[in-house]
């Protein structure tokens, strides 16, 4: 399909919209990150928010993708939410479960802020959990969604449930595998929800799993070569991978130097090819095929202005972290808004986020579900050249989750 084809066929797609897909769960009512209804509000006194984002360490790069998404919201409406002023309070998440949950404490018990926003790691997620929930603040996270964070009042995610991305591939794959699919994935701790959820709606999907199972690498490994030599001699005609971060780059690119068939298909999580990784990972991660919630290409006009926007300011493509950074931002814009009416605190703004409805948004418009994620539209990509430039390039829909 040319550019021009693909970017009208994408133009065609983004107008039907998650709209129709299903009726709001929460709320009849709609939203949407340029709406005037905050505007037209009266001004009450400023807000503070609370920002839970790695700023060191081996996710630095993460972490500033997700400040990059939430400060381009506040820089393109006056630096405020709700038409407030915002007070950003940003805390290291750091690199471990205790750091992230020390992270939540402070701006709790010490910033007193209104809400809270961000998130990295699930390991944090899951350690500040009980924290969050106990003060009754809300947390609008963007990244971490562990598929075990459950039954939570207080605790909304724009990003995806850790699981999602491994069930929206997993009937793809089945069809379009040519034989028996490997499986490989780092062993994170406390992560590998993307890894089984595949492997489960794989087996559903009557796919063929070649060794059995998941073949796991040890965590922060940076040597995949007895790995990808099991696959190569295994018969598989294709292989998921679930890396994120640094091993992600160190395994793309060791992937490359294997030479496998040029049959042979990698799919993946979208973390595998995703913002900062797929600029260390270059030509090397040409072909590979993800399944994610957003693609830079989604024709609609929130993406127009959002990728316009970033460019503008960051000189460079948003990732999906920048893109629900952005979105909680959003989030927080309307709802702080409608909580204002007649005093805003946290529990209110809590209340006026389960009744906001649809949130047009640069992914295309999305509402949250009763599990207080997105109930969205799953996309597989592919790695190529778009123009000048290596991109993860839409090619198809995959499905609806949330």
């Amino acid at each position: 399909m040319s550019h021009l084809n693909r970017r009208q066929a994408l133009r065609l797609f983004a107008a039907a919209g998650v709209a129709g897909a299903a009726a709001p769960l929460l709320s009849a009512c709609s939203s949407g990150s340029d709406s005037d209804s905050s505007t037209a509000l009266p001004s009450g006194p400023p807000v503070k928010i609370g920002m839970i984002v790695p700023l060191t360490g081996s996710r630095k790069d993460l972490g500033n993708e997700m400040d990059n998404g939430f400060q381009l919201y506040l820089k393109t409406h006056e630096n405020k939410l709700g038409n407030r002023e915002v007070q950003l309070v940003k805390v290291d998440e750091g690199e471990t479960a205790e750091t992230g949950k020390a992270a939540a404490e402070k701006l709790i018990k010490e910033d007193r802020v209104l809400a809270l926003t961000g998130v990295a790691s699930a390991a944090a997620m899951m350690a500040m959990k009980d924290t969050i929930e106990s003060a009754a603040v809300p947390l609008v996270g963007s990244n971490a969604s562990p598929t075990a964070l459950q039954g939570v009042k207080y605790i909304w995610r724009t990003s995806f449930v850790a699981s999602e991305p491994g069930q929206a591939l997993a009937k793809w794959a089945a069809d379009n595998a040519g034989g028996s699919v490997a499986i490989v994935a780092a062993d994170y701790p406390g992560e590998d929800d993307e890894a089984k959820a595949f492997l489960d709606a794989f087996v559903n999907a009557n796919g063929s799993v070649s060794g059995g199972g998941i073949r796991f690498t040890p965590f922060q490994s940076k040597d995949y070569g007895q790995v990808l030599n099991q696959v190569k001699n295994s018969g598989a005609t294709a292989m998921f991978a679930f890396y994120a971060g640094t091993s992600a780059v160190d395994f793309v690119k060791q992937y490359k130097a294997a030479k496998f068939p040029a049959s042979f298909k990698l799919f993946a999580p979208g973390s595998l090819t995703e913002g900062y990784v797929l600029k260390q990972q270059g030509e090397d991660a040409k072909g590979i095929y993800t399944a994610m919630n957003y693609s830079p290409d989604l024709d609609n006009a929130a993406n127009r202005r959002f990728i316009a926007d970033y460019q503008k300011s960051f000189g460079t493509i948003p990732s999906t972290y920048a893109m629900a950074s952005y979105d909680a931002a959003a989030v927080l814009d309307k709802a702080i808004g409608d909580a204002s009416r007649p005093q805003l605190d946290s529990f209110s703004l809590n209340a006026a986020i389960g009744k906001l409805g649809q949130i047009d948004s640069p992914r295309g418009g999305w509402q949250f579900s009763q599990n207080r994620t997105p109930l969205q539209r799953w996309y597989l990509r592919q790695v190529r050249l778009d123009g000048a430039l290596l991109s993860n390039v839409l090619t198809a829909e995959l499905t609806t989750l949330g």
